[in-house]
C-alpha cells in the first residue's frame, strides 16, 4: 500500500458493479442471521470476556474516521487493504478474517476475492455479512453506506510514521481481541529493528541515495516520507529532499537531470522489477546518461521487494533489513 500521495497501483481485478439497492436486502438477511452489528461512536455494553485471551468488549478505537465501538468481539471480518490484512494475520485474528481484497495477496491462505479497496461495492462487501470492515481508504462511500447497514468501519491509511504503524498493529489487536499478541508483534518488530540498526553501525552516515518509486516519469520519497524515515535511522541523506515542493506531499516528481546531477551513492529501486514492468540494477545502468552516477557506477543499486517497502505492517523489518544490507555492501567497497 503506497502511501496516499504517493503513485497507485490499480487494482488487479476490476470491482463488482454497485447495486446500492439490493443492499437493504442483504442487511435484512444479515440482522436475521445474527450479525453483529457495532459501529461508529455506538452506546458501550457490559464488557464480558471473550473467546481470545480474556480480551473483554465493548472495544473503542480511534482510526482516521472517528472513534468506532465495537460491542463484541468480530468474528466476520473483510479487509479491504493489504496492509490491514497482514496486520491481521499477524496479531492472530486471521481465523475471524472471512474476506480480502483483490491485492491481499499475503499470508498464502488469506481469502482472496475480487473486493477492491479502491473502488468498494457495498453491496458485494455485505454478502459476505461482516462485523468489521477495516479498508485504508474512504472511498465511494464506503463509511456511510457500510453504518446504513450497521456495520461497523475502521479506516487505517498507510502510516505516515513508524509509530504510526505500530499503533495501527496495536489497534486492529484490540478491535478484533487479540490486544496481547498485536502488543508482542510490536515489541518484536521494534527488537528487530534496533537490532539491525545496531549491527549496520554508522560508517555509512551522509551517504546520499535515491528511492526510486518508479521511471518515467521518475517519482521519489523524500526524508519527510515513511521510507524516508527509516533511510535516516542510517544517517542517509536524501537527494529528493532539494526537489521537493510543498504540493508534493514528500513525494515529488524528479527528472533525470536532476537525479544525474545529484550523484546519489546508493539508489533503491521499489517498483517491482522487470518481471512486473518495472526496473533493475540493469536498466538503471542502460539510461543515457547514468553511467557516470557513483551508485551505478560502484553498482550501489538495490532493488526491494515492491509489497515490503509498500506495506508498512509486520514485514517492515524485512524493509529495514534490505536498506541495512544496501548499506553495508556500500561499505565494503
Amino acid at each position: 500500500m503506497a502511501h496516499p500521495t504517493a503513485p497507485r497501483r490499480l487494482p488487479r481485478r476490476p470491482a463488482l458493479p454497485r447495486a446500492l439497492a439490493a443492499a437493504a436486502a442483504v442487511l435484512v438477511a444479515a440482522l436475521l442471521g445474527g450479525c453483529g452489528s457495532g459501529g461508529s461512536g455506538g452506546g458501550a455494553q457490559s464488557a464480558a470476556p471473550s473467546a481470545s485471551g480474556g480480551a473483554s468488549f465493548p472495544v473503542t478505537v480511534a482510526p482516521q474516521n472517528g472513534r468506532v465501538t465495537l460491542g463484541h468481539r468480530p468474528e466476520r471480518v473483510v479487509s479491504l487493504s493489504p496492509t490491514a490484512t497482514e496486520d491481521l494475520y499477524a496479531v492472530g485474528a486471521g481465523k475471524q478474517v472471512v474476506a480480502v481484497d483483490a491485492d491481499s495477496d499475503r499470508p498464502a491462505n488469506a481469502p482472496v476475492t475480487s473486493l477492491s479497496g479502491l473502488t468498494p461495492n457495498i453491496e458485494a462487501i455485505a454478502k459476505y455479512r461482516p462485523d468489521l470492515v477495516v479498508a485504508s481508504q474512504d472511498s465511494g462511500g464506503l463509511v456511510s453506506g457500510l453504518r446504513k447497514l450497521g456495520v461497523p468501519v475502521l479506516i487505517e491509511p498507510a502510516a505516515a510514521t513508524v509509530d504510526d504503524a505500530y499503533a495501527q498493529i496495536d489497534q486492529l489487536g484490540r478491535a478484533t481481541g487479540h490486544g496481547q499478541q498485536a502488543a508482542r508483534t510490536v515489541a518484536g518488530m521494534k527488537s528487530q529493528i534496533a537490532a539491525t540498526v545496531k549491527r549496520a553501525g554508522a560508517h555509512h552516515t551522509g551517504l546520499t541515495y535515491y528511492w526510486e518509486l518508479g521511471a518515467a516519469p521518475y517519482y521519489s520519497a523524500t526524508s519527510s516520507t515513511f521510507v524516508g524515515q527509516l533511510a535516516s535511522l542510517f544517517g542517509l541523506k536524501n537527494i529528493a529532499d532539494r526537489a521537493d515542493k510543498a504540493s508534493d506531499g514528500g513525494y515529488p516528481q524528479l527528472s533525470q537531470e536532476y537525479i544525474v546531477s545529484a550523484r546519489p551513492q546508493l539508489i533503491f529501486l521499489t517498483d517491482g522489477g522487470p518481471s512486473d514492468g518495472g526496473q533493475s540494477p540493469r536498466t538503471v545502468a542502460a539510461r543515457p546518461g547514468w553511467s557516470g552516477v557513483p551508485a551505478v557506477r560502484e553498482r550501489q543499486v538495490f532493488g526491494l521487494d515492491s509489497d515490503v517497502a509498500s506495506r508498512w505492517g509486520p514485514r517492515l523489518p524485512q524493509l529495514v533489513a534490505g536498506i541495512a544490507g544496501a548499506v553495508e555492501r556500500a561499505e565494503a567497497r
